[in-house]
């Protein structure tokens, strides 16, 4: 799979960076902008923030890269939350988490606006293999797919690797199904198709 050099500001949210002005005040603008539902326009926020465009895009990659890491961001804080009052272990415990982090995404309400607003632009962000949101839904679920596996509480025949991408395109498909196939979205479903695909 193609790899992208980092950007700086992913460079500072991973902690790779001095701290200081920079690519993270664009990064909290911009995430400030998107949490009060107002379109992020990159010449507005250059200029908000002193600094001329090509610094930002030199900063932040493209617009698309920057509400990536904005929903990553919001999305990681999500399954944070989600993670400390899941009380089930092992395989249920994965299933009920990935559940209600797919009911969680179908109710945000900022992000379903956005993907209301500018569908191309959004499922390209949210389902890229290039940009971060799927890349890092991916990996995370790679790593509790892993750690189930090395348990003993997971048998399959596909690297977690592979079953974590399965699992993440599953989500994507019955998250986003109202823009693909017109059907209503549905967390459960999704849920029940996963669970399949580990029992």
């Amino acid at each position: 799979m193609a790899t992208t050099e980092a950007t700086p500001l992913q460079r500072r949210l991973a902690g790779e960076e001095e701290e200081g002005a920079g690519p993270v005040d664009a990064f909290h603008a911009a995430r400030r902008k998107w949490l009060g539902q107002e379109r992020i326009d990159m010449g507005e926020l250059a200029t908000e923030l002193g600094i001329s465009r090509a610094t930002l895009y030199r900063w932040v990659g493209s617009r698309e890269q920057l509400i990536g890491e904005i929903i990553w961001s919001l999305g990681e804080a999500e399954i944070a939350h989600l993670r400390e009052t899941v009380r089930t272990k092992g395989v249920e415990g994965y299933l009920e988490l990935t559940e209600r982090f797919l009911a969680a995404t179908l109710s945000n309400v900022v992000l379903r606006r956005f993907v209301e607003a500018q569908p191309e632009s959004a499922l390209r962000i949210l389902h890229s293999k290039d940009g971060v949101v799927q890349r890092r839904l991916i990996d995370f679920n790679t790593e509790l797919l892993q750690e189930l596996i090395d348990a003993g509480e997971l048998e399959t025949r596909l690297d977690a690797h592979d079953v974590a991408f399965a699992v993440v395109r599953i989500g994507e498909s019955f998250s986003w199904t109202d823009y693909i196939t017109g059907d209503e979205p549905d967390a459960s479903t999704a849920a029940e198709v996963i669970r399949m695909l580990l029992t």
